[in-house]
């Protein structure tokens, strides 16, 4: 069955919440994992699990304000803690506090017009048999593969519709292991306009890069899903957070690929978004806001080191490239002062604007080098200006390691493989 993707490819920025039991320990969402902490330690945590400053309206209105257009939530992470009432275990947050978080995000969403994605581990370490009992047995196996699709399907039955769901855990199975084309068809006989990621060892309806900036070759859709800090659940360690012109380089890689950054941020234990990631999130919206056209809707603009392919973009030492339609963006990152000059531009070049002011700025152009003049000394905008050149074609740019084009066959850049693809 096809479904409708033209949302998701289009929507270019979301914001993913790990939150759970772990987020009270302040050591990362594979705490339980990493320091073999027994289950009866993770019950005993459930007691001091209130979610009293889990706020998923305020969540969702950072969501808005942050200029996304979808939110992912944890509903189960691998400790096997729910966050919603389920008939399927004691384990879960109505059982604690009484509160369905999950219901709670997924209305506060809906209210919002933003689309809705639901991550769900299909391994859990809590329930038996787990995961290693079943690689040991093949009754074990037969029932957890069960009790996993019984999972599933609570949870689509429950929170019906969704946009999304975000398989996550498939360790120790494959694909058909799993019974990967089985359990989406399960899901999508009761939400046929759902989409899946490839986390159930199938391919899914989009590709999920995680920790890095990289579209699918050949394209599809795709989605990267990237810390704000250096973990998904909630450090008290880590603050390596990373800053506003830092996610809106990550914005323009993923316009450039025409693919979504999915930012993740980890409530604190009460369920809180941690202060700097809230200011983030905001600062960057207000970008957006002014800034935003050379992000949304953008079209691919990308180049190959090795071989021309589809090369129809290049990079610059003042900052990123995007494309939409007849208009070439620049994110000027590093700005050069008074004059800008754009070389290897094969589209004659109409007009050239600031985004958020609106204000026109003389250029020439020879030869394929434009050379914009007249510009502010200082950087007009405090995060990243942005300059669009308007062009009477579709723009396409080209440069090589040369101080002009080879009238010959020649590598852009690189001629040799990369030391890392050896």
């Amino acid at each position: 069955m096809t479904t409708d993707n033209g949302w998701f490819v289009d929507a270019r920025y979301g914001l993913f919440i790990h939150y759970g039991l772990y987020s009270l320990l302040g050591r990362g969402e594979w705490v339980m994992n990493r320091e073999r902490l027994p289950q009866a330690r993770m019950r005993h945590l459930m007691t001091e699990f209130t979610a009293a400053e889990f706020d998923a309206d305020r969540i969702c209105d950072l969501a808005v304000a942050g200029g996304m257009r979808y939110v992912t939530l944890t509903s189960m992470h691998l400790d096997g803690f729910r966050l919603y009432d389920t008939e399927l275990s004691d384990f879960n947050s109505v059982n604690v506090c009484g509160r369905d978080l999950v219901e709670e995000f997924v209305d506060a969403a809906r209210a919002r017009d933003l689309r809705i994605s639901l991550y769900h581990a299909l391994n859990n370490w809590s329930d038996q048999p787990d995961a290693v009992a079943a690689l040991e047995s093949d009754a074990a196996r037969e029932e957890f593969i069960a009790s996993t699709f019984d999972r599933v399907r609570e949870l689509v039955t429950r929170f019906n519709p969704i946009d999304v769901l975000w398989y996550d855990g498939w360790w120790p199975f494959n694909a058909e292991e799993w019974k990967g084309e089985a359990m989406n068809a399960m899901v999508r006989e009761l939400q046929p306009h759902v989409l899946f990621n490839g986390r159930n060892g199938l391919a899914g309806d989009f590709a999920t890069p995680e920790g890095h900036m990289m579209a699918p070759r050949p394209w599809r859709p795709w989605e990267a899903c990237i810390t704000h800090n250096d973990h998904w659940g909630y450090h008290q360690g880590d603050h390596n957070w990373k800053s506003p012109d830092t996610l809106i380089d990550l914005l323009a890689t993923a316009a450039q690929g025409r693919g979504n950054l999915l930012l993740n941020v980890g409530p604190h234990g009460d369920g809180s978004i941690p202060e700097p990631s809230a200011s983030a999130i905001e600062e960057v919206g207000r970008w957006l806001r002014d800034h935003g056209e050379c992000i949304y809707d953008s079209d691919p603009f990308t180049f190959e080191l090795m071989e021309r392919g589809d090369h129809n973009g290049d990079w610059n030492h003042n900052g990123l490239f995007t494309l939409r339609g007849q208009s070439l963006y620049q994110l000027v990152r590093y700005w050069p002062g008074n004059e800008l000059v754009v070389a290897g531009l094969d589209t004659e070049v109409e007009r050239v604007t600031l985004l958020g002011t609106g204000s026109q700025y003389a250029f020439t152009q020879t030869n394929g080098t434009v050379t914009v003049t007249g510009l502010p000394g200082t950087p007009p905008d405090t995060i990243c200006p942005v300059l669009r050149f308007d062009c009477a074609d579709i723009p396409r740019m080209y440069l090589t390691g040369g101080m002009r084009v080879p009238n010959v066959s020649h590598p852009p850049y690189d001629p040799c493989q990369s030391d890392i693809m050896r």
